[in-house]
């Protein structure tokens, strides 16, 4: 797991020290966490790396006033951490703002600590406490896994009811879903009814942004549902370098797809076709599945190790709304 990162910020803030494996990730690009080391060595932690682990001890630990040369979701996180019992105030800039960023924060101010975000600015100032008080906080819903089945029910002409959600944590996939035809009736703050309006899909021009911007990690599902809109679609891909490999596995099933550099050109055809297909990282996973429950025919699906680790039992899910779907172990 990649976010297995993120125990280095309580690590260096409890005792000034860990050593920490080097996370995993996925194919869909580079995931540096240089930022992390960057602004714990300005603190004043000591940094090695040898044989796959990263070692780090600090005398104390200093304020610091640190701009990310990126913006990154799990380093603005782990810092925040790191300097949550750090008592003298410091100054983040150009911060994630995404809401997972957002529900920790309200944590570290359970706890204590004293942290003002400017969203306009991208800009934290934190003051910690050298003891920490415990906390009582609510993890948000996944907005990532509410936005699939959204998609879902335009791809496949359903009617959907999905709850539990946050709608104001997806602002940007509603927008994108209601062009592409969909019909959305927000029931309550966690609650939405998804639907087709029409009998055809619009395509779309979709650029991938941090948030609020629309999220990468919806791109792969949006990417099968344009595969049968009405026309030519347009995907530029703006967070990572080589997350469009699902569209080889689309085009195993019909999908006319077309790559140049970040930027994929996705013409509609009339339908997809069942195929074996097999799935390269978490969310292309999903786009596939969204993928097979579309096409006519029979799909497979190889490697969904890879679903497993963004979407808790999926099959029963999709079982519950009328899908035709087992999990097989060969």
């Amino acid at each position: 797991m990649r976010a297995s990162v993120l125990v280095m910020g309580p690590l260096i803030a409890k005792y000034k020290s860990g050593k920490v494996s080097m996370p995993g990730g996925c194919s869909i690009g580079a995931r540096p966490i240089d930022q992390h080391l960057k602004a714990a060595k300005k603190m004043g932690v000591d940094i090695e790396i040898e044989q796959g682990f990263i070692n780090l001890k600090a005398k104390n630990l200093n304020p610091i006033d640190f701009r990310f040369d990126m913006i990154t979701v799990t380093g603005t996180e782990n810092v925040f951490c790191m300097l949550s019992t750090v008592e003298d105030e410091s100054i983040l800039r150009n911060i994630a703002l995404e809401p997972e960023v957002i529900n920790l924060v309200d944590a570290l101010r359970q706890m204590g600590v004293l942290i003002e975000i400017d969203e306009s600015e991208r800009t934290a100032k934190i003051k910690g406490k050298k003891e920490l008080k415990g906390f009582d906080i609510k993890v948000i819903p996944d907005r990532i896994e509410a936005g699939t089945f959204m998609v879902l029910a335009l791809a496949t002409g359903s009617k959907i009811n999905i709850v539990n959600l946050n709608v104001n944590h997806i602002e940007s996939v509603l927008q994108k879903l209601e062009i592409a035809g969909a019909k959305i009736d927000i029931l309550s703050p966690d609650s939405v009814l998804v639907y087709p309006k029409e009998d055809k899909i619009n395509p779309l021009y979709i650029e991938t942004l941090e948030y609020p911007g629309f999220p990468t990690d919806m791109q792969a599902q949006f990417m099968s549902l344009l595969s049968i809109a009405d026309g030519e679609s347009t995907i530029v891909e703006n967070i990572f370098e080589n997350r469009f490999q699902h569209a080889q596995e689309l085009a195993r099933m019909g999908a006319c797809i077309t790559i140049h550099s970040k930027t994929a050109y996705v013409k509609g055809v009339k339908s997809l076709k069942g195929a074996e297909v097999f799935s390269t990282d978490l969310r292309a996973s999903a786009g596939l599945v969204i993928a097979g429950l579309m096409a006519e025919g029979k799909s497979i699906i190889r490697n969904i190790y890879h679903l497993d680790r963004g979407y808790d039992h999926i099959e029963q899910k999709l079982e519950k709304i009328g899908a035709k779907v087992k999990r097989i172990n060969s």
